[in-house]
C-alpha cells in the first residue's frame, strides 16, 4: 500500500509541474509572441483545443480561469 501512494505522489507531482510548464508556455506565447524557443507552439496547441470544444465564447473563459487556477 505504502507503494501505491509513494507512485501517486509521484504522479501529482509531476502532473503540477507539467501543469506549470503548459502555463508558463502560454503566458510567454501571450507575452512575446509565438516566437518563443521550447514554448512557441504551446499557445497554438491551447488555442487549438478550445476551437476543438466548441466555438463558444463560454468555453474559452472557462479554459483561462481553469489555467488561472492551475499557476498557485
Amino acid at each position: 500500500m505504502n507503494a501505491l501512494n509513494m507512485l501517486k505522489d509521484i504522479i501529482s507531482q509531476l502532473t503540477g509541474v507539467l501543469m506549470s510548464v503548459l502555463v508558463l508556455g502560454v503566458v510567454a506565447g501571450v507575452v512575446f509572441g509565438g516566437n518563443v524557443p521550447f514554448v512557441g507552439g504551446v499557445l497554438d496547441g491551447v488555442l487549438g483545443l478550445v476551437n476543438s470544444l466548441g466555438s463558444n465564447g463560454l468555453v474559452g473563459l472557462l479554459v483561462a480561469g481553469w489555467l488561472m487556477t492551475k499557476v498557485e
